[in-house]
């Protein structure tokens, strides 16, 4: 087994035992209740405007479908994945924008996952990158199921999205556990030239996306803590204290960030930090 392989195992199984404990030892605590009450609740189609000065004029107005983690396994079926995809199609976004953690641990068969996405037609496009639970099991055949479906999987690298008299760069990189590992793949990304949008799993990465002078990074990753004080922003967010900036929007310079909530769980339990899919309309000003 080579050094990457046996990490990745380290991790699985790391992972393993903490979806015995979190993700289902809380809901068996609980006799089944927390996982009943928690596939009862909705999924929030959450509407953003956001407003920078730096924003392209020949893309004032876009509007972005930003979904992720997912998490599809124990606490989501491929059924209800569906059905909250299908909730964007009367949106009617330019571009859809998956900023990962598709799978939670075990990769299912994504494929009618994605070919949800892909039916949206949005005339953007697709695009996804992949999250740290993507990569536990297999996150080759995530990539996979997702480009053959149509969806353009970024890796550490970017693409021109070019509709009518439109055109845009979007770039979108790999999991990165650290800043330092986030600025080596948004370097990588930008060899390329300069990027509009970023899509990075990890918000860690924004800084420096912000001082190589990306206009609009969207990322996801920390689901908000799941547990949050009524009534208080969403920079005070509970349960992601070890983010700087755990949902909601964030400035730096002329940039901004965007990390969404999610619309899945890591564990069978949301307070105060309702589920979502985030609308965004991109102005320039």
């Amino acid at each position: 087994m080579d050094s990457s392989r046996k990490k990745r195992s380290t991790k699985f199984r790391r992972a393993q035992l903490r979806h015995f404990f979190v993700t289902r030892g809380l809901n068996r605590l609980s006799g089944g209740r927390l996982l009943d009450r928690h596939s009862a609740e909705s999924v929030l189609v959450r509407r953003i405007d956001i407003t920078m000065p730096n924003w392209p004029t020949q893309l004032d107005g876009l509007r972005i479908a930003h979904i992720s983690d997912l998490h599809v396994g124990d606490l989501m079926s491929i059924e209800r994945a569906i059905e909250i995809i299908r909730l964007i199609a009367d949106e009617q976004p330019d571009i859809v924008c998956n900023t990962g953690d598709v799978a939670d641990l075990i990769c299912p068969e994504l494929g009618p996952l994605f070919k949800a996405c892909v039916a949206l037609q949005p005339p953007m496009g697709n695009f996804l990158v992949l999250g740290n639970h993507d990569e536990l099991d297999d996150g080759e055949r995530v990539a996979e199921m997702a480009e053959a479906a149509g969806i353009r999987v970024l890796r550490n690298e970017q693409a021109s999205i070019v509709h009518g008299d439109t055109s845009m760069r979007i770039g979108g990189v790999d999991w990165s556990r650290t800043p330092a590992d986030c600025r080596k793949s948004i370097d990588q990304a930008l060899r390329e030239g300069p990027i509009d949008i970023l899509l990075s799993h990890n918000p860690k990465g924004f800084e420096h996306a912000a001082e190589r002078g990306i206009p609009l990074t969207l990322s996801g990753h920390t689901h908000g803590g799941q547990i949050a004080r009524k009534n208080k922003p969403d920079a005070n967010l509970a349960l992601a204290m070890n983010h700087r900036r755990s949902a909601g929007l964030y400035k730096h310079g002329d940039s901004r960030l965007f990390v969404t909530v999610g619309a899945g769980a890591l564990f069978p339990l949301r307070m105060n930090c309702p589920a979502e899919i985030a609308m965004l309309t991109i102005t320039r000003g």
